[in-house]
């Protein structure tokens, strides 16, 4: 925590000493740029190795869970993409409608591709369908490592022997954690990276360009709030949760998140208020939230669809109706597994400027603000995982409309009556003593 901390400041710290370089110092600015690109290049180096492992070990990993809870898991990751999709949508129409990055006019190397951006349907299809695995990693193809992704991880869930399938995801798992700690090692390089790129892009544009990122964080902060209330809310409604009970129990690993910018540090308090303060079951609550941070990330989902328009609109680049939608469909696969750790969605943001010739140059002042929008969309991953459970538990029919878990909604479902005999025995038995655990770990 303390690390991170420090590591926000100095990502400030850097982000203010690059507007006052860029500013007194125009010239120097602008030919220390190549300090910046280094770091850019250290992102895109992280991108193959990240996605691949951090993919293939999300599907495997639940390959049992999908046997043994079936039905379970198909509602739950049925509803996950549904409210994923709803959250990019309403990301990519707010960008288009208030349009922060126009105006911005960021120069762009001379290196970035510019190819043609008309759409045919064998030309996108063979983007998606590599002639290698490794060409696509050597060429940063985005979807087709992604393609390559799915189908290892569905094979990988056909392996009959569990010990092959064991060591494979072991193996993943292992190359998953090493990745993100790299990223945590390259984001240590990040002050340097964003102070001489936003010095450089001060001191060749001036200050106006500051203008566009203070809209981008009022954006983003409005269209989160319009998805709590108009996504979230009429979910509630029309599975019968009831909003007061749901926000005022949710808020504290809300909150908790919010502050930490981690959902991962959230997970332990949004179990416990969902299991003893909004009654949902211990297996609906032990499989969908941890599910959740895999596959359902709302916050992150509407950030990065933001965050791709934006870096568009600033550098001038054209993006039609139909690039926007396929640029959909690759959010909607990349953001899986990104929650636990901070600022980890800024290499799916990377990758996807890659892959649609989207210039980078607009990456580093995004991450210079990150931070303010971390916060907010890790808030609104936590609730939305929450909610995810308050969902597939009356979907399954043990979650009572309204009030306690009695008088006559218990009458009308005797899986309800089962649920509180099974809460009841969990509250007396090892339960309570986790939950004094949690507490203390929470409380330190």
């Amino acid at each position: 925590m303390l690390r991170k901390t420090n590591l926000t400041m100095w990502i400030v710290l850097g982000l203010v000493l690059g507007i006052v370089v860029g500013h007194t110092a125009p010239s120097f600015a602008v030919k220390a740029k190549p300090l910046a690109d280094v770091f850019l290049r250290m992102i895109s180096s992280l991108i193959t190795p990240l996605i691949f492992s951090t993919l293939v070990v999300g599907i495997a990993a639940h390959g049992d869970d999908l046997a043994t809870i079936g039905r379970l898991a198909i509602k739950a990751l049925v509803y996950f993409e549904i409210v994923s999709t709803l959250a990019i949508l309403l990301g990519l129409l707010m960008v288009n409608i208030t349009k922060p990055g126009i105006g911005t006019h960021i120069e762009h190397s001379d290196n970035v591709s510019t190819a043609n951006s008309t759409i045919t349907w064998d030309g996108e299809l063979f983007k998606i369908v590599p002639k290698s695995f490794f060409a696509a990693a050597v060429d940063g193809e985005i979807l087709q490592i992604v393609f390559c992704a799915l189908m290892f991880a569905v094979g990988l869930c056909k392996v009959p022997s569990r010990n092959v399938r064991q060591a494979m995801i072991g193996f993943l798992q292992a190359l998953s954690e090493t990745m993100f700690k790299v990223t945590g090692l390259v984001m240590n390089y990040a002050p340097i990276g964003i102070g001489f790129s936003i010095a450089a892009t001060v001191g060749k544009n001036g200050l106006g360009v500051l203008v566009s990122l203070g809209k981008l964080v009022g954006v983003l902060y409005g269209t989160l709030a319009i998805f709590i209330v108009a996504v979230f809310v009429p979910i509630m409604l029309i599975s019968r949760v009831p909003v007061k009970k749901f926000f005022l129990t949710t808020w504290q690993p809300f909150l908790l998140a919010f502050t930490t910018a981690s959902s991962e540090s959230a997970l332990p308090k949004a179990m416990e208020c969902l299991e003893h303060k909004m009654g949902i079951p211990k297996k609906i609550v032990g499989f969908v939230i941890p599910t959740g941070y895999s596959f359902n990330l709302d916050g992150t989902s509407l950030y990065l669809s933001l965050a791709v328009i934006y870096c568009a609109q600033a550098t001038n680049t054209s993006l039609p109706l139909g690039k926007q939608l396929v640029i959909m469909l690759t959010l909607m696969l990349t953001t899986k597994g990104m929650a636990a750790v901070p600022r980890a969605s800024f290499v799916v943001l990377s990758a996807a400027l890659g892959n649609f010739n989207i210039p980078n140059d607009a990456l580093s002042l995004v991450l210079g603000v990150d931070a303010f929008m971390d916060m907010a969309r890790t808030g609104v991953n936590v609730m939305g995982n929450c909610l995810a459970a308050c969902v597939i538990a009356r979907w399954e029919g043990v979650y009572p409309p309204y009030g306690r878990w009695e008088g006559r909604w218990a009458e009308r479902d005797p899986r309800i009556l089962d649920n509180l005999a099974i809460n009841a025995h969990d509250e007396t038995g090892q339960w309570e003593e986790s939950d004094s655990r949690t507490s203390r770990k929470l409380e330190a």
